[in-house]
């Protein structure tokens, strides 16, 4: 199976294509603020540097978030477009599913990103399967979820050595031939919470 995968959702955007279990090739440039100008040639470039046409991609994958609210949805856009023209189906999982591909048997895995105003997003897994979804937590709270885990994985240290496109397509081709890649088709953002523009409107309002 040929799947190529993307995500946007962090400053450092990432494409992979893998076919079956084998990578084929793998970009990581800086796509904070320009994710929109750089997605799709990166693609591109991608498929013409493994001489791979669109129209033999067998399976598209996508992270949906958290991390940056524009960069999930350009992330999102790009992949359901791709797919759609081409009648393929989508896999898309949350950023940090993405990460917690690694070991074969990690034990229980959690990880972190900074989430701005003193917050961070927080998912725990074991054996990357997701126990605890993306959630908003403090300091303390996040120290408490991490606690217990055999791996903690900070989103802001993974992305200075590893791929999360990369682990974005090893988990979409594990997921494609189980009952669980139905679940997988689900495209809605993991935002986790309000971006600052609506915060603002629901504050407007409750003052009206």
């Amino acid at each position: 199976m040929l799947i190529l995968a993307a995500d946007s959702s962090l400053p450092i955007l990432s494409v992979a294509l893998l076919a079956d279990r084998s990578l084929l090739g793998a970009i990581a440039l800086e796509g904070k603020g320009s994710r929109n100008e750089k997605l799709l040639p990166a693609i591109d470039w991608l498929l013409a540097e493994a001489g791979v046409d669109r129209r033999d991609v067998e399976l598209f994958a996508t992270t949906r978030g958290p991390g940056s609210f524009t960069g999930v949805r350009i992330g999102l856009a790009t992949i359901q477009g791709l797919a759609l023209a081409l009648g393929r189906a989508v896999c898309a999982m949350s950023t940090h599913e993405a990460i917690a591909l690694g070991d074969p048997d990690p034990g229980r895995i959690a990880i972190f990103d900074d989430a701005g105003r003193g917050e961070f997003y927080v998912s725990v897994f074991h054996r990357h399967a997701e126990v605890i979804a993306p959630r908003l937590a403090t300091a303390d709270e996040r120290d408490e979820l991490t606690a217990k885990a055999g791996l903690v994985i900070p989103v802001s240290e993974f992305v200075q050595h590893g791929n999360v496109a990369v682990g974005c397509a090893r988990r979409a081709r594990e997921l494609a031939d189980t009952p669980d890649a139905e679940r997988y088709r689900d495209v809605t953002p993991i935002y986790v919470r309000l971006a600052e523009a609506e915060v603002k409107l629901q504050q407007k309002q409750g003052q009206s």
